[in-house]
């Protein structure tokens, strides 16, 4: 948004909307009920870095921190962050109908005023104690684009992944500035 001296809660990315129907889907098989009945939040970047939030995973209102152990939760958690490669091993490459998807939701979120939340990659300035960063968190997508950004209480151990997840984005920024200088 910088550049384009757009508005920030007009300028975002796709973040997380594939990443949540993977771990609602790996939840749903593990509890042998619909996807469509787990509401799941996953934060900050793509990959090994990203934040599932099983605090605030619900199935059918019911916290699934009730309905599962840790024990339980964790594998599904970390096949979820490696969901996006497994994928890739199976197609023999990237997946390009699912992010088109992803993409069409948010548009149509926009364009009917939907107001539906999504997680977003968006500049993020103060919220989570974080500026100057793109970053997914579940936002409010409708016709002013980012309607509002859901600035959910994360406990320390969340703060942290996050903070972390944070910082890979920032490291592959970093580079790909380095490279965008390289090539002038």
């Amino acid at each position: 948004h910088v550049t384009s001296k757009m508005p920030r809660t007009r300028v975002m990315g796709m973040a997380g909307i594939l990443d949540t129907a993977r771990y609602r889907a790996f939840l749903a098989s593990e509890l042998n009920v619909s996807p469509k009945d787990i509401q799941a939040v996953l934060m900050g970047g793509h990959g090994d870095t990203m934040v599932p939030l099983p605090r605030y995973t619900t199935v059918g209102g019911i916290p699934v921190t009730e309905l599962l152990s840790k024990d339980k939760i964790d594998p599904i958690v970390e096949r979820t962050k490696k969901g996006g490669g497994e994928l890739v091993k199976l197609m023999g490459t990237s997946a390009w109908y699912a992010p088109g998807s992803a993409a069409a939701q948010m548009v149509e979120a926009i364009v009917k005023d939907q107001r539906r939340v999504f997680p977003v990659c968006v500049s993020l300035e103060g919220e989570y104690g974080i500026n100057n960063s793109y970053l997914g968190v579940p936002v409010i997508l409708g016709k002013n684009g980012i309607e509002q950004i859901i600035e959910l209480d994360l406990n320390a151990g969340e703060k942290e992944l996050l903070e972390i997840s944070r910082g890979k984005v920032s490291e592959v920024m970093a580079t790909y500035d380095s490279l965008m200088a390289a090539a002038k």
